[in-house]
């Protein structure tokens, strides 16, 4: 019976740890809709790194990255229609996305911004540079290319076979990006958050995503990172950034998956660190 009392106490002590771990929820509106984020770090400071999460994601996808940086105040954000963010009726467009980043920062009195962007997010993080170019320091893009991986019709295509039966056709779509990956409790998470999507947000959003006018090819005047995995869809090359970003530091790992960023936090989040103070940053 002692034994028992002690294990349980040991429970609760673990518990109480691991909801001490996690971020205090935040929150802003835009038009009338919360936006949730985790304001984590260095609260004192009026710039910070924006972590922005791909399609069907939320911010615990940066859960190992966003309490990397205590000198650094770091905002994770549940874009609209995501985690638990509000999920109204509307057009999940690209510039409605990077308002709703837009809002956050407002609402958190961030002055300037290091946008990181994975996969679908990297669009979104571009967006908002080109909405808000005074307030972004830097980009970070995160296993996403810069440039279309085809024309407008042949991506649209794509995003029809993965949300026309959402969310069954887009079961395939996910156990696709996540089949490498070894961690088991890993795959089970993405899988399960990505495919409770509500379907309006997601099928909107990865239309979206793939329009011609979130790809053109404006150039981008501050520092770039790019940290690619290989991929059968595109052939991540520097060359292909430098077009449009010169300021860019490209690298292309080996034996990772799409999520590259949860696999290998600890590499991900020291060459996020070393790129930052290479840059004088923040």
């Amino acid at each position: 019976m002692r034994r028992l009392c002690i294990l349980s106490s040991v429970f609760i002590l673990l518990s109480l740890s691991t909801v001490a771990q996690m971020p205090e929820s935040r929150w802003a509106t835009l038009d009338g809709s919360k936006i949730h984020y985790y304001d984590t770090g260095n609260a004192k400071a009026k710039d910070a790194i924006v972590l922005i999460h791909g399609w069907s994601c939320n911010a615990d996808f940066w859960k190992d990255t966003y309490n990397a940086f205590p000198t650094y105040r770091v905002i994770s954000i549940d874009l609209l229609g995501h985690g638990k963010s509000d999920a109204p009726y509307v057009a999940y467009s690209m510039d409605t996305l990077a308002r709703s980043v837009d809002t956050v920062l407002n609402q958190a009195k961030v002055r300037k911004a290091i946008v990181v962007g994975h996969s679908m997010g990297s669009v979104v993080a571009r967006k908002f540079y080109s909405l808000f170019p005074a307030k972004t320091l830097a980009i970070v893009i995160v296993d996403m290319p810069i440039q279309p991986m085809g024309p407008e019709e042949e991506m649209k295509k794509f995003a029809d076979s993965v949300t026309s039966n959402y969310p069954q056709s887009a079961e395939g779509f996910v156990d696709g990006m996540i089949a490498s990956i070894g961690k088991r409790e890993m795959k089970a998470f993405i899988r399960r958050t990505m495919l409770s999507t509500p379907k309006h947000s997601a099928v909107s959003s990865l239309s979206e995503t793939f329009e011609d006018a979130n790809w053109t090819a404006t150039k981008i005047d501050v520092p770039l990172l790019a940290i690619t995995a290989p991929s059968d869809h595109w052939k991540p090359s520097k060359e292909d950034y430098e077009k449009i970003a010169p300021k860019v530091e490209f690298q292309l790992w080996s034996g990772v998956s799409h999520f590259l960023h949860m696999e290998r936090p600890a590499w991900f989040n020291g060459q996020v660190k070393g790129w930052i103070i290479r840059n004088s940053l923040l």
